[in-house]
């Protein structure tokens, strides 16, 4: 199931990355931080009295006093937010009180149909409660007094996420099924590509960047295996809006990793890997999803016979944390390789979902230590008793090893190379867990 997603949003410099990384700090993040992937995060996960979520900082809603345009795009930029999220923590500023920013910003959300969580940050001390008491006058009931910087009254103010979560959708999903997510940023053809896949127009497909609206669900069978196409773009609308859109882009994608097996990637041909991609990318990363790169508008590239090489290693170096991603080089303009996607996912699929016999897997790993063995600490040699298959999507496996302190980082890298020299797993990250043998006893 989707995690619910929690937007912070509010006027700039009232202090929501501050709150986003204090929530990161406490021990709430289930998120680890992989070498490759990109630090530059607006988004983690999170866990609060059991009920995980995902919390997205949208960055400042900015606007200008006398320039329509920017605060039209003020406007679309709260929308966006509000639409895509389960909960809204709109975080306003204690000491500097109500601006007029956040009166518009308020008019919006209270007319949102969502939950709406009214923080008044930079309450420090408990002298400074009274500081709160103004924000009632925003009409979006009793507002709750915190310091990010200090957190003060964090726990409350998680409760009362935790409190405002949607009821469980507890719809079945067809397990044999496989749901594909179609991300990246915007105009890169990704509701091109789906058309191209149904061989229909059964998406409205847009030039017009940060248009979408909602997810669209597609099913169709191809050689009797059912695919559902979460699609990320479509929705046309009438007027180009200029607008930040990276985030909210970025939003959308999250929305789809998490209710996906297989992701499809889609970067453009001419622009190459942007920051933003590896943003959208990594997070399915760390989701643990099948993940296959597409190269869209290949027919724009001039070419020799080795240019697809020279790219797929550019790919490689830029994205260093998916290196067991396929890449695949199409134009969904010409239909061209547009075939090949239907069974490439059909096969990362099956690559998630591969269980390996204890046996055969605690062989292999016997056979990579007489080739490279554990290394030592303080005179102390790692030894790794056995290991076992946890979970599948994405397949999960457990060392039990005498002192989990000594694997060194790239000692684990060294046995999940040797894994998908073995297995394949081709497509799939693989989640590697150790564990001390007191852990294993208990």
């Amino acid at each position: 199931m989707s995690k619910p997603l929690v937007a912070v949003v509010g006027r700039p410099n009232v202090g929501k990355s501050t709150l986003f990384n204090s929530i990161a700090k406490k021990k709430v993040s289930i998120v680890e931080d992989i070498p490759g992937v990109t630090r530059d995060r607006i988004y983690i996960d999170a866990e609060w009295l059991d009920q995980e979520f995902t919390l997205v900082d949208t960055g400042g809603i900015e606007f200008e006093t006398g320039d329509d345009h920017i605060m039209t795009s003020m406007r679309h930029q709260a929308r966006l937010a509000i639409q895509e999220a389960d909960v809204i923590l709109f975080v306003v500023d204690g000491k500097t009180g109500i601006t007029t920013g956040d009166e518009e910003v308020a008019a919006i959300l209270r007319g949102a149909g969502k939950p709406v969580i009214l923080v008044v940050n930079k309450i420090d001390s408990l002298k400074n409660e009274h500081d709160i008491y103004e924000f009632y006058n925003l009409g979006l009931g009793d507002p709750i007094g915190i310091s990010a910087v200090n957190l003060l009254n964090m726990g409350d103010l998680l409760d009362l996420v935790i409190q405002n979560m949607p009821k469980e959708n507890t719809a079945d999903n067809n397990n044999d099924e496989i749901r594909v997510a179609v991300i990246g940023r915007p105009n890169v053809g990704k509701s091109s590509l789906v058309n191209a896949l149904l061989g229909e127009e059964r998406v409205i497909v847009s030039d017009i960047a940060g248009t979408t609206r909602d997810a669209i669900d597609t099913r169709f069978v191809r050689d009797d295996t059912s695919f559902v196409l979460i699609d990320t773009a479509g929705m046309r609308r009438k007027a180009k809006i200029e607008l930040p859109v990276e985030r909210y882009s970025v939003i959308r994608s999250l929305r789809a990793i998490d209710r996906a097996d297989v992701v499809l990637m889609v970067i453009d041909a001419v622009d190459g890997v942007t920051e933003q991609d590896k943003k959208i990318v990594g997070y399915a990363h760390e989701a643990g999803k099948g993940t296959i790169i597409v190269v869209n508008k290949w027919d724009l590239v001039e070419k020799d016979s080795k240019t697809s090489i020279r790219y797929t290693d550019i790919i490689r170096e830029e994205l260093g944390f998916l290196q067991y991603a396929p890449v695949l080089f199409a134009s969904a303009l010409t239909k061209q390789r547009v075939q090949r996607v239907s069974e490439l996912v059909k096969f990362v699929a099956d690559q998630h979902a591969m269980r390996v016999s204890t046996s055969v897997l605690n062989q292999v790993l016997e056979d990579a230590q007489s080739i490279n063995p554990p290394p030592s600490s303080a005179g102390k040699r790692l030894k790794i008793y056995y290991t076992t298959q946890a979970d599948v999507k994405p397949p999960t496996f457990i060392f039990f090893v005498n002192d989990p302190e000594i694997m060194h980082f790239s000692y684990l890298r060294f046995l999940e190379n040797k894994l998908r020299e073995a297995f394949g797993f081709e497509g799939t990250p693989l989640k590697l867990i150790v564990r001390g043998r007191k852990e294993k006893e208990d």
